[in-house]
């Protein structure tokens, strides 16, 4: 029999998924030699072994595909008394020579303190709002900054024509990347990012500038987590779809985009409106960047499986594919820096 080894996706889906887990099954029944077993929903999948063999077959004509042939869900087993116990048990029961776990900041925590327990995991980072430690870019990013882009450049036409202050929301919970590259892209006029809490007033003054220049119409790019600053609007509080919480005490953003129109809007009578992109970033079929990345992420992932680098994460540095420690990946957010949003700051107003 030939040695197993698993592989899952957790959280969000994102473009891309579906190129990682092709490069796995296709370098190693090639090069290695290995079955590869797709947990199915994530963590659900180890939990509760439910899998299927991966071939050629099931992963031909995926490449281009959106979301993940495998599935996901949000299931933390952190949140179950014996939930990590389980899934290293399952992996003993499953004769899995490795685990490779394609995530964000919550499934590779997850990963870390399996491997920490003894359990061999592979990490591959996996976020669609860029801001996993340790790599320059995540597939999936490219994408939603693409479709973002395009976003902003067509409501240019409608404000354009109707004179007013069009303000896109995009995805970015703690960090504004999304909202920064696709801002500066579109020729945004205002970006709004949850590493720096907004003056209302400061916004507003400059969207008056551009008013009094001649420029009748603006673009306002903000982040689901932006946040006015503490002594505007609720201390600085994230704006909140509702109170419910997902497996990984994560709550529902979204409204920023419709509270900050409103307030534009009085406070400069210019008429605005708001643009919420929401899934659509996620959806669909993935760049060529996101392809390629993703197909580098998978065969470096199958490659440390095979060199027995266990604890470790692929990750893009330059232009290589290297290997860094998952726990020095979750430790902490990669933010937009001071220096980046400076640059973009010259074109606001």
């Amino acid at each position: 029999m030939s040695e197993r080894v698993g592989v899952l996706t957790g959280g969000g889906d994102c473009p891309g998924l579906n190129a990682v887990i092709r490069a796995i099954v296709r370098k190693s029944l090639g090069n290695y030699g290995y079955e590869i077993l797709g947990l199915l929903k994530g963590w659900r999948g180890m939990l509760e072994m439910e899998y299927e063999v991966l071939d050629r077959e099931k992963v031909s004509g995926t490449l281009h595909r959106g979301g993940t042939i495998i599935r996901t869900s949000r299931t933390n087993p952190r949140n179950m008394p014996d939930g990590l116990d389980r899934i290293i048990d399952n992996a003993a029961r499953l004769k899995l020579r490795a685990l490779i776990a394609i995530g964000g900041e919550d499934t590779l925590g997850v990963a870390n303190q399996l491997y920490q327990r003894g359990l061999n995991v592979v990490g591959v980072p996996k976020t669609i709002d860029n801001d996993l430690e340790g790599t320059d870019y995540t597939f999936g990013f490219d994408t939603a900054v693409n479709i973002a882009m395009e976003a902003i450049d067509r409501v240019h036409t409608t404000a354009e024509s109707h004179d007013r202050v069009m303000v896109v929301e995009v995805m970015g919970r703690h960090t504004g990347w999304i909202a920064l590259e696709a801002g500066i892209a579109g020729g945004a006029d205002v970006i709004l990012i949850p590493e720096r809490p907004f003056d209302i007033e400061k916004v507003c003054e400059l969207l008056t500038h551009r008013h009094n220049r001649g420029r009748d119409f603006s673009i306002v790019v903000v982040a689901e987590g932006a946040r006015f600053k503490a002594d505007q609007k609720g201390e600085g509080t994230l704006i909140l779809q509702d109170m419910e919480k997902d497996a990984f005490g994560h709550v529902r953003l979204g409204g920023i985009g419709s509270i900050l129109a409103k307030e534009i809007e009085t406070r400069t009578g210019f008429e605005s409106r708001v643009v919420i992109l929401g899934h659509i970033q996620r959806g669909g079929s993935p760049t060529a960047f996101d392809r390629v990345l993703a197909t580098r992420f998978g065969l470096g992932a199958i490659d440390l499986v095979y060199k027995g680098e266990y604890g470790k994460m692929v990750a893009l540095r330059g232009n290589k594919i290297v290997s860094v420690p998952i726990s020095e990946a979750v430790q902490k957010l990669k933010t937009v820096s001071d220096e980046l949003y400076k640059d973009a700051e010259v074109f606001f107003g």
